[in-house]
Formats: structure tokens, C-alpha cells, sequence
């Protein structure tokens, strides 16, 4: 049989070498726009790989259930009793969540000496805005004698939206010196947190009627988006309760290892009105994230707090692949309305777009 010609195969080589040259030259703009629109995904998906997780907290048991005396819970985590309780003080920077405060007020009004609350007429990306806690003040009337209320100018000459963080470190600087107006002293107890993030009455009492407590820790809340029909686990942890001393400072990030299990709510995003979110995605340190005006249709916004899907389009940040897949996709709904503010749960009508099954909200 007759050898086929060697030149047979060249069209071949040919076709190979062309293909071998094309795709790179095809894969390059599909990897450019897959970066362009999808690259904070991407880098959220491989976080296991080019990030390390932070050290993990040192948990404190929190034990509570009625009827039990404070005498005995101060036992229990190792504290002694007080004789007179310690004062209290909860300190917020305020921006338009009135109706998460009105639930705030109201958990810790009994157990709280002073409320000392910061507003801006500007938000930390520079949008001026109205005062809302003054306009709402007949909602916190019954806060009056107890009210430290101030408010910060925003600075119309500085382009503040460059740069959030900046704008809010001077908003926690200023919470400072109206700490030290409302009188509070060496030994008072001071909770810094954001307006959302809500600590249990039981554990303000704790605070209130244990010595032996940690000067600073943290405190670990149930965290929950869109309302408290969608828990997503216990990762909320910037709050924190101080034993005040002279140089102690507003702070909204780690300060120290121990943290108190259990200690409350963290309800992100609980709002009642559509246009309220949007006000935050576009006002606050992470505004950011809204790469794209769409973000901001209602039917959208409303679509997404019914699912339970991630309003900015983002990944969960986790440390490892398996914690990463355990979170991808909506947050599970759940029907419990148990532990949660006693005063959401008697004003139930009031506010059920915060409860199981009420995730339509108005405009």
C-alpha cells in the first residue's frame, strides 16, 4: 500500500495553529467583561484563597430565663451581685432608621440612664438630609427626660463622599464629647452600637446588677436582614459594653477578643418604606456597591426583600469554600416571632412588615 504523502497533514497543523492563536485572542475580552461586571463576585468566591479569617472571639455563656433571680444569673457567669445597680448609657449615631429606634428605645428605656444620640443633617457620602429624629421627636416623647441629643452640621465645603470613613470618624468623635455632656462617670457602663443593633434587656440588666464584668467586650447578636422573618446566623458582633473610664472612645470595629453570646438583635436593612432603602444604599459608608442605577428600581428592591436575595448582587463573605456554599443563594425564611422585642411583638399591627409574612412594603 502507497505511503500517504507527508504533506497530507499540514492543512491540519495549520487549522491547530490558527485556533491556538485565535482563542487567546477571543478569551481576553470575555475575561475583561466577566472582570468588569462580575469582578467583586469573583474576588468574594475566592476570598478562602487570598484572605485569612480573623482570630476567633473568646465566647461568654449568657444565662437567662424568667423568674430566675439576678443574684443567681450573676452566679452564673461568674459575677457577683451589686448591691445598687451601675447606670447606662446607649450611645448611637442616628440616620433615618426611626422605626428600628422607636423598638430600641422602648426594649432598653426601663434600664437605660441616658440615651445619647448623634444625627447629621448630611450622610458619610456627603448627601444632605433632613434631621429625623427631630422630625419624629413626638415618637420619643417618652424618652424626653432622658434624651442627650445633638447634631452635627455637615461640612458643605468638603467633598465628603470622596472619602465616607473620614465623615464618620468625625461623627464618632463628636459622640464623645456628648458623652461627656451627659455626665457620665468612671465605673457607668456605656454601649456604643449602631441603630439596628440591639441589645436584650437581659443583657442591659446584667451590665446593670454584676461586678466582676469585663471592661470591654463585645457583644454577640442575632442577626437578621430585611426584617425578622430572615435570620442569618449569629456574625454580628460590633457592639460593645464598657466600663467607662476616662479615654474611652466611639468605636464601631474589633476592640477585643471576649464577646457575650446571645445578646441581642442586629436587624440590617428593616426598613418600611421601598424609597427608605434606597436612601441607605446610596448614604451610607458601603454606597459603593451600588454599581449600577438598576439597583435601585423599587419592583427590584421589593423583589429582592421577599426572596431574601442579596440587595447589592454580592457573595457572602466567608473564610472557606464550605461556609461559602452553605450561604450561597437566598437567606431561608423563618416563621418564629419568638425572643424577639417585646415591644414589636405587642405592637405586632404596627409593624408587620418586620414579621413573618410581611415583606410587602410601601413606596
Amino acid at each position: 500500500m502507497a505511503k500517504r504523502p507527508l504533506n497530507a497533514v499540514v492543512p491540519k497543523r495549520k487549522f491547530s495553529s490558527t485556533v491556538a492563536l485565535i482563542l487567546p485572542l477571543l478569551l481576553l475580552p470575555a475575561c475583561i467583561i466577566a472582570l468588569f461586571f462580575h469582578g467583586r463576585k469573583i474576588s468574594y468566591f475566592l476570598r478562602p484563597i487570598w484572605d485569612t479569617p480573623p482570630r476567633p472571639f473568646i465566647r461568654i455563656p449568657h444565662f437567662y430565663a424568667e423568674n430566675v433571680s439576678m443574684e443567681h444569673l450573676c452566679h452564673l457567669h461568674g459575677w457577683t451581685h451589686r448591691l445598687h445597680p451601675r447606670r447606662v448609657f446607649d450611645a448611637i449615631i442616628f440616620s433615618n432608621e426611626v422605626d428600628m429606634l422607636e423598638i430600641r428605645y422602648h426594649e432598653l428605656f426601663p434600664y437605660v440612664h441616658k440615651f445619647v444620640i448623634l444625627e447629621s443633617n448630611a450622610t458619610f457620602t456627603g448627601i444632605r438630609k433632613p434631621l429625623y429624629f427631630l422630625d419624629n421627636l413626638q415618637r420619643f416623647e417618652f424618652t424626653s427626660s432622658k434624651i442627650i441629643h445633638d447634631a452635627l452640621p455637615g461640612d458643605g465645603g468638603r467633598r465628603w463622599h470622596k472619602n465616607p470613613f473620614q465623615y464618620e470618624s468625625r461623627q464618632r468623635k463628636a459622640v464623645d464629647a456628648l458623652l461627656r455632656r451627659s455626665g457620665i462617670s468612671p465605673g457607668d457602663v456605656v454601649i456604643m452600637a449602631d441603630t439596628d443593633e440591639i441589645p436584650s434587656r437581659q443583657t442591659v440588666q446584667l451590665l446593670q446588677w454584676c461586678d466582676g464584668i469585663p471592661p470591654l467586650m463585645h457583644l454577640e447578636l442575632r442577626e437578621y436582614m430585611y426584617s425578622f422573618e430572615f435570620p442569618v446566623g449569629y456574625g454580628s458582633w460590633r457592639a460593645t459594653a464598657h466600663v467607662y473610664r476616662p479615654g474611652t472612645g466611639y468605636r464601631h470595629s474589633r476592640q477585643t477578643d471576649l464577646i457575650l453570646a446571645d445578646a441581642g438583635w442586629h436587624c440590617s436593612f428593616c426598613f418600611r418604606r421601598i424609597e427608605e432603602f434606597v436612601f441607605k444604599m446610596t448614604a451610607y459608608s458601603h454606597a459603593d456597591r451600588v454599581r449600577w442605577s438598576s439597583f435601585l428600581e423599587h419592583s427590584r428592591i421589593q423583589r429582592i426583600i421577599c426572596w431574601g436575595e442579596d440587595l447589592f448582587d454580592m457573595l457572602p463573605e466567608e473564610y472557606t469554600f464550605r461556609e461559602l456554599f452553605k450561604r450561597l443563594g437566598p437567606i431561608p425564611k423563618s416563621g418564629s416571632a419568638v425572643h424577639l422585642p417585646s415591644y414589636l411583638i405587642e405592637n405586632a399591627e404596627r409593624f408587620r412588615f418586620l414579621l413573618p409574612g410581611g415583606c410587602l412594603r410601601s413606596g
